[in-house]
């Protein structure tokens, strides 16, 4: 993935103490996916994970890194076999809020277990397991959004119907006019 030295990713410093595995998180990870035919690797994974700190520069709020090579892990899951050690990265910058370094720890964790795809059961199991925050509960959100809003080139919406233009605050286009409530 690329490198983001500007903005609030590329402002937090390394901590000196490792990533923490959240209480219990683990537990209740594998729990939810009992049964789950695509989480191949959930009866080993509970002694095969490793937590790092991702770079400050990175750009991503976490990763799954399979040690063997792509072709040995897709023979692991095909024979349902053990998967070898997996690493999961955070970003420094999780540490100020802890629900979305919950939230981001199962996201990964659910990749680790095999769920590798970015599917809908996968977001609701997340959701489920560790809820992301919501904006308005969460300052690190914020301070992702207001650094994308900064270094975007739209600084307001305008409805081609009514002529309506308001200040853009979301990240995403609203789907209709504020006021005309016609589509945009």
């Amino acid at each position: 993935m690329g490198k983001s030295p500007d903005g609030i990713l590329g402002d937090a410093k390394p901590p000196n103490n490792p990533p923490h595995i959240p209480n219990k998180m683990v537990e209740k990870v594998i729990r939810s996916l009992s049964g789950e035919l695509e989480a191949v690797f959930t009866p080993w994974i509970a002694d095969r994970i490793e937590l790092i700190w991702l770079e400050s520069d990175d750009d991503r709020l976490g990763m799954t890194r399979f040690e063997e090579g792509a072709n040995e892990l897709l023979r692991r899951r095909r024979l349902r076999l053990d998967p070898g050690m997996v690493t999961i990265g955070l970003h420094p910058v999780l540490i100020e809020d802890s629900a979305l370094y919950e939230h981001t720890f199962v996201h990964e964790l659910l990749h680790a277990c095999g769920l590798t795809l970015h599917s809908k059961k996968h977001d609701d199991l997340t959701n489920e397991i560790a809820p992301a925050p919501k904006m308005s509960q969460s300052p690190l959100l914020q301070k992702m959004r207001d650094d994308i809003l900064g270094q975007s080139k739209i600084s307001q919406w305008n409805c081609k119907n009514c002529g309506f233009t308001w200040q853009r605050k979301t990240v995403s286009k609203p789907k209709r006019c504020f006021k005309c409530a016609k589509p945009l």
